[in-house]
């Protein structure tokens, strides 16, 4: 992979990544797709005292995918809900050290996920209705993956 322009980070949560796996009846859940290439992420998280205590993350898609989930999960643990919600597109890229301009959807789809299970925990708990998640969401389609 680090032929294409990756970061040491990208190569380090691609190779080695961090929250991986499922949690069992999660507080919320978040799921965001690409139907053009494919990616696929879900991220679980679990909440205590309005904090992110437990997040995991699956994720079906490019090594890019594995990282930006990996990476923020990583930057979202032990954040208020309303903090890991300020988490940009463009920060976890940061954070990873730059993506190459190809994968760059790949941090979109990172920055969603972690939203959409924030906002499906705030559907359960009253903050939100239901229609309130749709407002932001945005179409993925189109975004190639640049393989």
């Amino acid at each position: 992979m680090a032929q294409i322009g990756y970061s040491k980070k990208v190569m380090e949560h691609f190779m080695n990544p961090k929250n991986v796996g499922v949690i069992e009846n999660p507080d919320g859940y978040g799921k965001v797709g690409n139907p053009v290439c494919g990616d696929l992420m879900e991220i679980f998280i679990k909440v205590k005292a309005d904090r992110i205590d437990e997040i995991k993350f699956r994720t079906f898609g490019c090594g890019s995918a594995i990282a930006v989930s990996s990476m923020v999960t990583e930057m979202a643990k032990g954040k208020t809900l309303d903090e890991a919600m300020l988490i940009t597109r463009k920060d976890v890229a940061d954070e990873l050290d730059g993506l190459p301009p190809q994968k760059m959807h790949c941090s979109n789809l990172g920055a969603d996920a972690l939203h959409a299970a924030i906002k499906n925990y705030w559907v359960k708990i009253g903050k939100i209705k239901p229609e309130e998640t749709k407002e932001e969401e945005e179409s993925h389609e189109g975004e190639a993956c640049g393989t």
